[in-house]
């Protein structure tokens, strides 16, 4: 009776803290450098977070290592529920068969707290590259193979895998040019150091609207509403052609299953307003939010799904 006792007393406590929680600022890591959709996608979740709780959401920009070094420190951080941080493809779906270490457990180090969303890439190439449209880009790199520069996010990043299922798709050999997140890739994009990507939609698309980059093709399965002209590869050259980026919010192994359930009911209450929605649709990300439980299953199925594509396709890390 006494053990039934204290443990009922430790689940009071407990729940009472996840009700007042947070009750001092909450650090929502970004594994990637600002500037990309992983960034622009915390910050606004960052932002409704501190109104509706009254306590400051500090966005840390943590880049390297292909998201590894940011998702490292929150794997290793205090499981309280004060340090999230921001998974994507890359880093939870892939590194774990893309390199041979990997500092953390993708499954067992992580509480899955909700998917936010998916985003398509956009196939972009800067002004001075003489390419229109996606065949152009096959032919082109064709007649010299090796030559042209693809940037990415990152090895291992969806950015960097859409690149390479095109690689295999169009039987075409070209460079893959990794950065430490999105921002620095479109900044190099952008001057010219080199010609073409498979960007976020997010952090592209300013700079198609202004005629800094050229669109050529949309990487998901159906046109983007925001480019409504721009044809998918699938339709333009590549029949079966897909692939899309997804993001989400996790914290530490072992975080109390009730702080969980407080983070889970935020954000899925923040990113169902339609303000939100309509924001983040603005720059390409369509917002869906999941159980804790879904989201854990759906890490599972991925990671499985891209080892098996890396595999087939001999890709190591670079």
């Amino acid at each position: 009776m006494k053990r039934l006792c204290a443990a009922a007393l430790v689940f009071v406590a407990v729940s009472a803290g996840a009700q007042q929680f947070p009750t001092r600022p909450v650090r929502l890591v970004v594994p990637f450098a600002p500037g990309g959709s992983a960034d622009l996608v915390a910050r606004v979740l960052g932002q409704k977070l501190n109104e509706s709780w009254g306590q400051q959401v500090i966005v840390d920009n943590r880049p390297g290592g292909s998201g590894m070094i940011g998702n490292e420190l929150v794997a290793k951080s205090a499981p309280d529920g004060y340090t999230l941080t921001v998974g994507t493809m890359g880093p939870f779906s892939v590194n774990q068969t893309l390199f041979d270490k990997v500092p953390y457990d993708n499954v067992k180090d992580f509480a899955p707290v909700t998917l936010t969303g998916i985003a398509s890439h956009i196939l972009v190439a800067h002004p001075s590259a003489a390419v229109e449209t996606v065949n152009e880009l096959i032919a082109l790199a064709r007649v010299k193979p090796g030559q042209l520069a693809f940037a990415s996010s990152g090895s291992g990043n969806a950015t960097h895998l859409t690149l390479e299922l095109f690689k295999v798709m169009a039987k075409v050999d070209v460079v893959h040019v990794p950065y430490k997140g999105g921002g620095p890739a479109m900044a190099d994009l952008v001057g010219g150091q080199v010609l073409f990507s498979f960007a976020s939609m997010p952090s592209a698309l300013p700079y198609v609207q202004a005629g800094r980059l050229r669109a050529i093709a949309v990487s998901g399965g159906q046109r983007s509403p925001l480019f409504p002209s721009v044809p998918t590869v699938a339709e333009a050259a590549l029949p079966g052609f897909e692939s899309q980026d997804w993001q989400g919010i996790l914290a530490p192994a072992r975080t109390p299953a009730d702080v969980i359930a407080r983070l889970n009911a935020d954000l899925v209450r923040i990113l169902g307003l339609p303000e939100i929605k309509s924001k983040l649709a603005g720059v390409g990300f369509d917002v869906k939010t999941s159980t804790p439980q879904w989201f854990a299953d759906f890490i599972r199925a991925e990671t499985a799904k891209w080892a098996r594509v890396l595999k087939q396709s001999g890709t190591k890390a670079e």
